[in-house]
């Protein structure tokens, strides 16, 4: 019987010493949520010792898209996290409690709203609508989208839904957020970033509508565009 209480307890103690990893980083910020446009709760210094109560899929840094939810109730990204291995070494975080980055926070926090011009490193255009999506799904989805995805050219916003249809990724009627809001109307078509979906109604994220190559938000019929589903 004692010899079974000890081990019990050996048991218990090394899940604790395992459960804690070191930063790898000089200084990291954990924030409100797994993804870097979500605010800064506090910083971590290197060798910090995080302990990690759940993981989930955020904001991809250096192709790791895995965040940490540490003991200090906030999210960091697993690539500065010496687990010892690049996959999950725990529990995925429920998605409620406002953990999730599907569809995340309303904000302009697309990175080259100050310097539009150029190609961005999915390969479009700066400031464009193709560019924000691209970025709303690499920050959002944690999926490593770009102009040549699954080995298709995605194009103009309005070669999108064929080239989704070409690589396996459903196109329908039906919005969810964190899906994209996709049109051929134009010369070369719009897409958006769905963020909240009503009855009749969807309300989207996007750049260069309205307003030349400048962040805005709508809402409009959910009939004003296909649906693309990357991820959700």
């Amino acid at each position: 019987m004692k010899f079974l209480v000890f081990a019990a307890l050996f048991e218990a103690l090394a899940v604790s010493v395992t459960s804690a990893y070191p930063i790898t980083g000089s200084v990291v910020n954990c924030r409100t949520g797994p993804g870097t446009s979500y605010a800064v709760k506090k910083s971590y210094k290197l060798n910090d010792d995080v302990k990690i109560s759940c993981q989930t899929s955020g904001t991809s840094v250096s192709g790791n898209n895995i965040w940490d939810k540490t003991q200090d109730g906030c999210y960091v990204a697993d690539y500065y996290v010496r687990t010892g291995v690049n996959d999950y070494v725990t529990g995925k975080c429920s998605t409620g409690g406002g953990g999730s980055t599907i569809p995340g926070p309303r904000t302009d926090d697309y990175p080259y709203k100050s310097s539009c011009g150029g190609v961005d490193k999915w390969n479009y255009y700066k400031c464009q609508c193709t560019s924000f999506v691209a970025w709303r799904i690499n920050s959002r989805l944690g999926i490593n989208f770009h102009n040549q995805y699954k080995g298709t050219n995605w194009g103009n916003a309005n070669t999108w839904d064929e080239a989704a249809k070409r690589t396996g990724v459903t196109v329908n009627s039906t919005p969810k957020p964190g899906s994209i809001a996709q049109s051929n109307a134009g010369g070369y078509g719009h897409v958006a970033w769905v963020t909240a979906v009503g009855t009749d109604t969807v309300t989207v994220e996007e750049y260069n509508y309205g307003k030349r190559e400048a962040y805005g938000t709508r809402t409009v019929a959910k009939s004003s565009f296909n649906y693309i589903h990357i991820k959700v």
